[in-house]
């Protein structure tokens, strides 16, 4: 175990290297960093923690930088997480009003992330398997047409046009449709196909062919948008950064989806949680030189989905978490609302 003087030490290499991307010495720590000691006592207690693993000398006469295991232990430790200012949350919170739908809610999220923490943000889409139906809607497009369109509690919007077998008038299509919300009204997506199953035996026989279309399509609707998506931005600011792998590789890395969505995917019975994954923790090699900042966003205790950021490992820890708490926490407000 390190003691307080010594994590004292490490928190002011890991602040001072993401700050200047310099090296950090016994002398700079001296000066810059109210400890009371001289820097001799600082750099025996730098000998320590490198010895230990938290620290490494990236060539001779060189100062410090933080190691995976440095910047763990910093994580572990922080006394705090930096919020934002009353007036970033005011603009977090009119910008995110401001979207129309889910699409845009997370495509407005994801923009944001990137800008308050000059990283690569990510959000996942709720998924369907954690939704619930808020409304069925069939609209009539010709006696033999209609648009099926499925709208979830998160606010995701499924629909398909359906060639009918048969002629059908408007008054047949809203008893359907009455009946359905009747049965479907907060239902699990997941229980769908069960709910539903019986339900054209309950209807008069000229109606059965047209219900039985109509709910193939939406059993089929629930399967085939049963994939998961995510929205991603903020790709540029890697120009400004810096890995221990190559920019091609963590590019790579970015550009398979099925990579993203397993970093997204960690269960949480906290919404508001965070997950912090660092340099060799992520298990995919273009990811090995950069962290990973994540949190769930829902109704209560309810999660929906996540979102987070890529980037260096050499990331300003307190002020990323603290964007991605509070942003996920507004998305999950706005969605509850919705």
């Amino acid at each position: 175990m390190l003691d307080d003087r010594k994590l004292a030490v490490l928190r002011a290499i890991v602040e001072d290297y993401v700050s200047t991307n310099e090296p950090v010495g016994s002398k700079a720590i001296a000066e810059r960093h109210n400890l009371g000691v001289s820097p001799a006592t600082i750099r025996n207690d730098m000998a320590v923690l490198e010895e230990q693993g938290y620290i490494t000398q990236p060539h001779t006469s060189a100062g410090r930088v933080p190691t995976d295991k440095g910047y763990r232990l910093f994580v572990d430790r922080l006394s705090q997480i930096k919020p934002l200012s009353a007036a970033e949350r005011r603009a977090i919170e009119t910008f995110l009003a401001g979207a129309v739908d889910l699409d845009d809610v997370l495509r407005r999220t994801v923009r944001l992330l990137a800008q308050l923490t000059r990283q690569v943000a990510v959000v996942q889409y709720p998924s369907l398997t954690k939704s619930t139906v808020r409304h069925v809607e069939i609209v009539p497009l010709t006696d033999r047409r209609v648009m099926l369109v499925l709208i979830t509690n998160t606010g995701r919007v499924e629909q398909r046009v359906i060639e009918l077998p048969d002629p059908v008038k408007e008054d047949r299509i809203a008893h359907l449709r009455a009946m359905l919300n009747a049965c479907l009204d907060g239902c699990g997506l997941s229980n769908v196909p069960d709910t539903v199953q019986d339900l054209p035996e309950h209807l008069p026989p000229e109606d059965r062919s047209v219900a039985a279309t109509i709910l193939s399509a939406l059993l089929e609707t629930l399967v085939d948008r049963n994939d998961e998506k995510i929205v991603m931005a903020g790709t540029a600011n890697l120009a400004a950064a810096d890995f221990s792998v190559s920019l091609r590789e963590v590019l790579e890395a970015l550009e398979e989806q099925v990579v993203l969505m397993r970093l997204l995917s960690e269960p949480s019975n906290d919404p508001s949680s965070l997950t912090v994954r660092i340099g060799s923790e992520n298990p995919y090699t273009g990811l090995k030189g950069m962290s990973f900042v994540a949190a769930g966003y829902g109704s209560g205790d309810k999660e929906l989905a996540r979102l987070g950021v890529l980037g260096p490992t050499r990331m300003d820890y307190p002020v990323t978490m603290g964007a991605v708490r509070t942003v996920a926490r507004y998305v999950g407000q706005i969605l509850a609302g919705s």
